[in-house]
């Protein structure tokens, strides 16, 4: 009996091995196939006998084959990329549109009255003109030359005025308000015949003050003023005083300053041919009186409407010449 049954052990434990292998194969090649069944997930039914057989047999298997079991590797976790930050869009100031700056408004070109190279009677008479202020010299005539150029320019510096030689409109009227119409003669270039002095026949207001040495004596009462030298009456104009707001000063002076071409610092008006005695006060020759008469006053100063004698008497008068005005 005991002979007989050795057999049959014998297979049962041969069977008994190779049921055992082929689950641990086949355990092999579930696991090989699925890497992503970690140790804690459940694997197919399949494998779950093989485990089961393979638990209850260890010791078979160690013992009969020596096979070492193949470890299942632990999955390796994927790697996370961390998300780039979307930047918001930084919005740049806009800056606010320029206001607009009107255009500028075009200064008008001057007008002009004259240039260099004209001819004709206006350039007489603006030669004639600017001879009255002593800024022409020589005789006049009908050509616009280099004398003209100068004479024009330098009455456009004096005046402030651009000095371009070109007589333009603002030239023009500015030398129109400082002279007077031109005469016959002044175009003809006729010399003004001088007064021929006639001692002792002139008749005058004398004043005892007036006596003595060179004196410009003036009288309030006919309105006369009269050239005396050492008490002889020479000859004698015209004159015109200031109103009663402001009056001519009365009493003895002397002249102190005298000047052809010269403007009121207060009243912007022309005062040629000036002698002045009394502060602004001064001797000098008068458009408006030539124009109106007694019609109307200056602003204190004497005013003479006779211009060729008085250029003649501004000639003789000299710097420390007395002057008397009295009633």
């Amino acid at each position: 009996m005991q002979a007989a049954s050795s057999p049959v052990r014998s297979a049962r434990g041969m069977r008994h091995i190779l049921v055992l292998s082929g689950a641990i194969a086949t355990l092999v090649a579930t696991t090989a196939c699925t890497p992503d069944q970690g140790a804690g997930t459940a694997g197919t039914g399949v494998g779950t006998s093989s485990a089961a057989s393979t638990t209850g047999t260890s010791s078979a298997t160690t013992s009969g084959t020596g096979a070492t079991p193949t470890a299942t590797p632990p999955a390796t976790p994927s790697a996370t990329t961390p998300a780039t930050p979307t930047k918001t869009p930084t919005k740049t100031p806009t800056a606010p549109p320029a206001t607009a700056q009107p255009a500028p408004t075009p200064v008008p070109a001057p007008v002009i009255v004259l240039r260099p190279g004209d001819t004709g009677p206006k350039v007489r008479s603006l030669q004639a003109r600017l001879r009255q202020l002593n800024w022409f010299e020589g005789d006049v005539s009908d050509r616009y030359g280099s004398r003209t150029t100068s004479a024009v320019s330098g009455f456009q510096a004096k005046r402030g005025f651009a000095a371009t030689g070109v007589l333009d409109e603002r030239t023009w009227d500015k030398l129109v308000a400082m002279t007077h119409q031109p005469t016959a003669d002044e175009l003809a270039n006729v010399k003004p015949k001088p007064a021929e002095p006639k001692p002792g026949a002139v008749s005058w207001d004398v004043d005892p003050r007036c006596l003595t040495g060179r004196v410009m004596c003036i009288s309030k009462s006919t309105r006369r003023l009269t050239w005396v030298v050492d008490g002889v009456p020479q000859y004698g104009f015209d004159v015109r005083f200031g109103s009663d707001e402001l009056p001519t000063r009365e009493g003895v002076f002397s002249v102190y300053k005298k000047k052809v071409d010269v403007i009121s610092n207060l009243y912007h008006t022309p005062m040629p041919y000036s002698m002045f005695f009394s502060g602004g006060q001064a001797v000098h020759y008068s458009s408006n009186f030539a124009r109106l008469g007694y019609a109307g006053a200056s602003h204190g100063c004497v005013n003479v409407r006779n211009k060729p004698l008085l250029i003649q008497l501004y000639d003789e008068v000299r710097i420390g010449d007395k002057v008397v005005v009295h009633w």
